[in-house]
Order: C-alpha cells, then sequence, then structure tokens
C-alpha cells in the first residue's frame, strides 16, 4: 500500500510541476492529447487498409518520437528538470526507505504467534468461559483495597473481541493445566464513561483516559488468581506473584502483550493489540 501511495504521489507531483512550471505546456499537452487520439484513429484505419506491414512501420516510428521529444524537452528546460525531478524522487524514495510498518504513527504490532504448537489450539475447538466467582468474591476487604471499583466493572466475555478471549481463554487453560493456577477475569470490555471515572481516581488507577485504553476496544482484560474459592489480587503473596510471572509468560507466548513489563506495572493485564484499531 505503501509502494502503491508513493508511486501515486510520484506521478501527480510529476505532472502538477510540469503544468506549474511550464504553463505553455498546457496548450502542448491538449494539443498532444488530440494528436495521439488523431493517431491511433490513422493506425487503426491503416491497419485496415494497408495491412501489417504498414501498422509495423507506424509502430516503429512512434518510439523515436517520444524520445526525440523527449530529449527536445530535457534540453529546452534544463533548469526545471533540475529542480522538478529531485523534488519529485526524493519523497518517493524517502518513503520507500521508510516502509517499515513500524514506521507509521497508526501502527499496532501484529503480534503472530510463534508457537507452532499454540497456533494449532487457537484454530482448532473453541474455548468456553468458565463460570464466573460469585458476586460476593469481588467486595471483599482485600479486593476493595487494591482494585477499588472493580463491584461495578463488566465480567461479560462476550463484549470481548473473539480473537483476544479465545488467546485469553487459552491462557486460563494452561495456567491451569501446566501449572495448577486458576483464573478469575477481574474486568474485560470498559466504556469509555468507565475509563474516565478510572482516570479521575487518579495516576495510581490508569493514566489512560477514554478511548486509550484497548479496554474500550475489547482487546484487554485484568486477571487475578482464585485459591480456595477466594480471589488473590495482592502482588505481596509470594503464590499470586509466582503466578503473576507465569501468566506473563504463557499470554506472550500467545502474542498478547502483557502489563507486567510496563513501567507502571500491572501485572494481572493482558491485551491484543491488533494494528489499524487504535488510532494515536
Amino acid at each position: 500500500m505503501l509502494i502503491f501511495l508513493a508511486l501515486l504521489y510520484f506521478c501527480l507531483a510529476s505532472a502538477a510541476i510540469w503544468l506549474v512550471l511550464f504553463p505553455a505546456r498546457r496548450a502542448l499537452l491538449v494539443r498532444s492529447l488530440f494528436a495521439l487520439r488523431q493517431r491511433l484513429s490513422q493506425r487503426a484505419l491503416g491497419w485496415q487498409i494497408a495491412g501489417s506491414r504498414y501498422a509495423g512501420h507506424v509502430r516503429d516510428g512512434v518510439p523515436g518520437d517520444i524520445r526525440a521529444s523527449a530529449l527536445r524537452f530535457v534540453r529546452r528546460h534544463r533548469i526545471g528538470c533540475a529542480i522538478g525531478v529531485p523534488a519529485v524522487l526524493i519523497p518517493s524514495l524517502l518513503a520507500l526507505a521508510l516502509s517499515s510498518p513500524s514506521m507509521l504513527p497508526v501502527y499496532e504490532g501484529g503480534n503472530a504467534v510463534p508457537d507452532v504448537q499454540v497456533a494449532a489450539l487457537l484454530q482448532g475447538e473453541r474455548l468456553v468461559p468458565p463460570l464466573a466467582p460469585p458476586p460476593v468474591a469481588f467486595t471483599t476487604a482485600e479486593v476493595e483495597l487494591v482494585r477499588p471499583l472493580l463491584v461495578s466493572a463488566s465480567r461479560n466475555w462476550g463484549l470481548m473481541h473473539p480473537d483476544f478471549s479465545q488467546r485469553l481463554l487459552l491462557a486460563f487453560k494452561i495456567m491451569k493445566e501446566q501449572h495448577g493456577y486458576e483464573m478469575a477475569l477481574l474486568e474485560g470490555y470498559r466504556s469509555p464513561a468507565r475509563q474516565d471515572e478510572l482516570a479521575n481516581a487518579g495516576s495510581h488507577v490508569t493514566n489512560a483516559r477514554a478511548f486509550q485504553s484497548w479496554h474500550q476496544y475489547g482487546l484487554a482484560a485484568d486477571c487475578a488468581f482464585l485459591r480456595n474459592g477466594k480471589l488473590v489480587i495482592s502482588e505481596k503473596d509470594p503464590w499470586a506473584m509466582r503466578g503473576y510471572q507465569l501468566y506473563g509468560e504463557v499470554a506472550e507466548s500467545l502474542g498478547l502483550t502483557w502489563g507486567g513489563r510496563w513501567k507502571m506495572m500491572d501485572l494481572g493485564h493482558s491485551e491484543l493489540r491488533l494494528r489499524g484499531v487504535m488510532r494515536r
């Protein structure tokens, strides 16, 4: 796509410079187009009347005429060509040189799944969300201390992006079967109004305002662990801290971005950064 835009710019810029620098050539352009139309009509008629030899003669004469006209044009307008050609070529070449998608301001990483086995699992059976903990589990003193305003959070898996929810469910499955950690969804989709509400609560909660978080696009989730039927969120718990490290490794192996690597760490957070979704 970038190459196409560069070529389109090249053509438009060349035409614009030619017309601006050489106003007299506008009439020449009109005459040339008319002459070309007449020439094509005469050529078609000639093919019908004189046959292939006359048509071949006409074809042989055209390239020479074009080359001669081009050389005459360059000789007459040396200064204009010296200015116009670099003006067209330099931006085009720069666009091609910087054609890496990561250079674009709205680019978001593709997050391709590196593990072949994981990719096969994602393409196979559709995983079903586990039963959510009872509402009372989100109102304990520990939860209120660590994650205020969690009671009103959405834990509806259906509001999340299907690709992201399947990766997250696969992470839950791996954490339980391979590491013995049962996980629970604390919050998935987050409305713009709720995002602003959390941002107003302070930077210790979030620095992102409405539409600056992947939660608004159903591509982020906050998770924690269940132990003996109770939510364990605190990072001061060694068992939970070990779980967060394992969860980060699993999430990243599934192509997710883990909040534990951020400057303001969010160990239970993961997101799927799909290209072109969030405009920054």
